[in-house]
């Protein structure tokens, strides 16, 4: 086989298709939908590149239509759980020896057929299962795992290029190792690209995987599946396994080749996780690594000298797209009393020009229905007590039905107790809370921010004041992984925002970033000594 340096394509990010009335690329993935709407798929598991199917099913249905059956997906018993890491255990002698561009070449194989003939198919299936408008499928299921494919190919080599110095008549040198054992992806419902990028990320390090996806976004992991075996990934690389967490996760974390846990998902099970580990900790042949990112309670604070349409604009947009289901939606938001009326008369008149919450089918919905049950009626709680309680008001929304669909009306709470319950539970839904502070109290406020959340993954400073946005960049130094000058504090883009936070939000291992990849290796330095000695003695001995 020959040698060679090679240079991988450059990584730009995936543009973002309009679908704009008319467009090829909006009737394709409305024929998609009909298509995907219309079916009955039968989904299996994928254990050694082979389909499994236990005959154990359950439905799937949109959240928008919950009540309209699109397929069923099979559930693992502990006989398919054990095989996934027998056979990831047996894939992995050869997957790690690959070399690292057949390994590369994969998943920039992966990411443009996602770009070329899946968009049409992942962003369709992402809009059924997950009830994302197309804008939101878009950025999401075809874009952003577009660019975590690609990028972290780029992140890849840059890794293999850092090597230590050597010396004279010394050659030292360093390896990136993949992990002893096997890799447990757990990945949420809300983003079809974490989906993809949590397995493939380790994967591409020459890891072996099994991932267990959300129960909740199958049906376009499905496409994913399809994808990676397209692209020609050895069996046995990525397992996917779907049923009981509790089952499937104690299976896992109690095998002595458990070598490190890549999750997205609730900061309480997050924890629990992580004591599991530490409770098995004497059965693992390795120190498990431990990457995950939680939960927030993401923030927008204004300056008096923000404008009221851009501080508006953040809101809605950081508050209500995709429901408000993003780890890093605008849940609080704290306005100067000079500026208030006006920014909230604006949220409001933004709000009534949505449409209904209803189908993503109809783009001309901005909002549509939250996952499930559980998280309707969670919401519809927090909503019932607001207008219960005299220390809040409901001043937009307050609406919800889940006859249909579990469909909640983008909601703005005022409150006037800053530590008011939404103030600082998490409710990962269309729902947002404002407080008002007096103008002069800009420092205090700082503070109040800071130290309100256990969280800290997003936030936002809105001003065109340099000295208080320089004020705030240091209050909240802490407060938030990813912080936002003049923007809202959604919509971090691969190569350009490393993502993640630390507090209750995580490990902070910034997905889209080499800093990720770096916990997926372990190193081996190798120093080479071309003339060895061939004496103790040094010359200090005379």
């Amino acid at each position: 086989m020959g040698n060679g340096y090679f240079q991988v394509p450059p990584a730009v990010n995936e543009p973002v298709k309009s679908y704009a009335p008319g467009s090829d690329e909006r009737e394709a993935v409305l024929k998609q939908y009909k298509a995907y709407f219309a079916g009955s798929e039968d989904i299996p598991m994928w254990i050694n590149g082979k389909d499994v199917r236990t005959g154990n099913t359950r439905r799937i249905a949109p959240p928008h239509d919950h009540k309209h059956e699109v397929g069923q997906y099979h559930l693992a018993s502990k006989k398919e759980v054990d095989l996934a890491v027998e056979t990831a255990l047996e894939a992995r002698t050869r997957w790690a020896a690959m070399p690292w561009e057949q390994r590369a070449a994969i998943f920039l194989k992966a990411a443009d057929l996602i770009a070329g003939p899946y968009r049409a198919k992942i962003n369709a299936a992402t809009m059924i299962a997950q009830s994302k408008t197309i804008h939101q499928a878009e950025i999401d299921a075809a874009c952003e795992l577009i660019d975590f494919l690609r990028f972290n190919v780029t992140f890849m080599t840059d890794i293999y290029h850092e090597q230590p110095d050597s010396d004279d008549g010394i050659w030292n040198r360093v390896e990136y190792r993949p992990l002893e054992g096997f890799v447990y992806a757990i990945t949420p419902f809300n983003f079809t690209a974490i989906a993809g990028n949590l397995p493939a990320s380790a994967a591409l390090m020459g890891n072996v995987v099994v991932w267990k996806p959300s129960d909740h976004q199958i049906f376009s992991a499905k496409v994913i599946i399809d994808v990676f075996r397209e692209a020609g990934l050895p069996d046995g690389v990525i397992n996917a396994i779907y049923g009981d967490p509790v089952m499937i996760t104690d299976t896992l974390l109690a095998h002595a080749d458990f070598a490190g846990l890549h999750f997205t998902g609730s900061t309480t099970v997050f924890k629990n996780l992580w004591k599991q580990i530490g409770e098995n900790i004497h059965r693992y042949k390795t120190y498990p690594r431990i990457v995950g990112e939680t939960g927030g309670k993401d923030f927008i604070i204004a300056h008096p000298t923000a404008p009221t349409k851009q501080v508006a604009t953040a809101i809605t947009r950081g508050a209500f797209e995709l429901q408000g289901q993003k780890c890093s939606a605008a849940s609080r938001v704290y306005l100067p009393k000079s500026t208030a009326d006006g920014i909230l008369e604006q949220v409001r008149e933004d709000i009534a020009s949505f449409n209904k919450p209803g189908s993503p089918e109809d783009m001309s919905n901005f909002v549509t229905a939250v996952i499930h049950e559980g998280s309707f009626d969670k919401l519809a709680s927090y909503i019932d007590r607001a207008k219960e309680d005299s220390d809040a008001e409901i001043i937009a929304g307050g609406g919800y039905d889940k006859s249909k669909g579990y469909f909640i009306e983008p909601t703005v709470i005022l409150t006037t107790d800053p530590h008011y319950v939404t103030m600082e539970e998490e409710l990962f839904g269309p729902v947002v809370t404002v407080y008002v502070y007096e103008d002069a109290q800009w420092a205090e406020t700082l503070k109040l921010v800071d130290q309100t959340s256990v969280y800290a993954l997003t936030g936002a400073v809105l001003s065109q004041d340099r000295y208080a946005i320089t004020e705030a960049t240091r209050a909240l130094e802490n407060s938030a992984g990813n912080f936002y000058i003049n923007d809202k504090p959604t919509g971090a883009v691969v190569g350009q925002q490393p993502f993640g936070g630390a507090r209750a939000s995580g490990t902070n291992d910034k997905a889209g970033s080499a800093q990720n990849l770096m916990r997926w290796v372990s190193p081996r330095l190798i120093k080479e000594t071309f003339v060895t000695p061939e004496d103790y003695r040094y010359p200090f001995l005379g």
